[in-house]
């Protein structure tokens, strides 16, 4: 899907319009519930809710992902004709960093299972940050992989269309890979709270990864669909800021009280429903 999404649907490059992002993001949404499906007849009721779960958290947990690579997009001043295919890269890369997450996770909580103590607070600390941060800033020239990629590549001073790499006459990287570079390490810091978030639904390795995988292929298309939007969600980091405190301490009372998937899907499901109710009943207002 992803070779038919870059390959032949997307040639020439253009800017993504709100229709065809907004199909696209039914489609995948589409092919995740098909997924469920499968899943519930292979696995099973509880794997299923399982997945579906995953599949929420890390959905939700990404939208407010899109706004941060919206400023970077803005930061750059990537064309809208080349926002696409940075996306597409940058999910690739995300779907082998995450699976490397997920393994070595999984593996450190079956190993050591007291890690998920760590984990759990680390989510709780996340969302107590993320509730008193109010407008999300970035900082490029902070990134050590990308100054230690500065000193060692040259790079041109304009985009070259959709290149990475120009020669001029030696080999020259181009802005198009440096914004590539910011969202994949930036992809790593937001994998530090949504992976130990699923690991707090299951230690089930298939079911964490394809929830992940699939709530990371449709980023692209939400991306497109929600870009105009995104700062009308005045309180959708709220909700997300309670979602991972109550994720973290589902972790903690794991050994003592733990809280069934369902329970935990309706209560991430209401939490993120509310906040964007809210937003929508009270929107920001320009200039705020």
């Amino acid at each position: 899907m992803l070779a038919l999404d870059l390959v032949v649907l997307h040639r020439p490059a253009h800017p993504v319009k709100f229709r065809e992002a907004l199909a696209w993001s039914a489609v995948w949404i589409a092919l995740a519930a098909s997924f469920a499906v499968v899943i519930y007849f292979w696995h099973g009721h509880a794997a299923t809710l399982e997945f579906v779960t995953g599949y929420v958290l890390e959905l939700s947990l990404s939208v407010d992902n899109l706004f941060v690579f919206l400023l970077i997009f803005r930061y750059f001043r990537v064309p809208g004709d080349y926002q696409h295919k940075v996306l597409f890269w940058g999910i690739l890369g995300a779907l082998v960093m995450r699976g490397v997450f997920i393994v070595a996770g999984v593996g450190l909580i079956r190993r050591f299972h007291w890690i998920i103590y760590g984990f759990g607070a680390l989510l709780i600390y996340s969302g107590i940050k993320l509730f008193r941060q109010r407008d999300a800033e970035i900082h490029p020239e902070k990134n050590p992989v990308l100054r230690i990629f500065r000193r060692r590549m040259q790079v041109t001073e304009n985009y070259q269309g959709e290149k990475f790499f120009v020669r001029h006459p030696g080999l020259y990287a181009t802005p198009l890979l440096v914004v590539l570079l910011v969202v994949e390490t930036t992809d790593v810091l937001f994998a530090v709270d949504s992976i130990p978030a699923v690991l707090a639904i299951t230690l089930n390795t298939f079911i964490v990864y394809t929830s992940n995988v699939f709530a990371i292929l449709g980023l692209r298309s939400m991306y497109f669909a929600l870009a105009g939007m995104l700062e009308m969600f005045e309180y959708l980091h709220y909700g997300l800021s309670l979602v991972l405190i109550f994720v973290g301490s589902k972790m903690l009372l794991s050994r003592y009280y733990p809280i069934r998937t369902e329970w935990a899907l309706a209560v991430v499901a209401g939490v993120l429903l509310a906040s964007v109710l809210a937003s929508v009943a009270r929107p920001k207002k320009a200039g705020t």
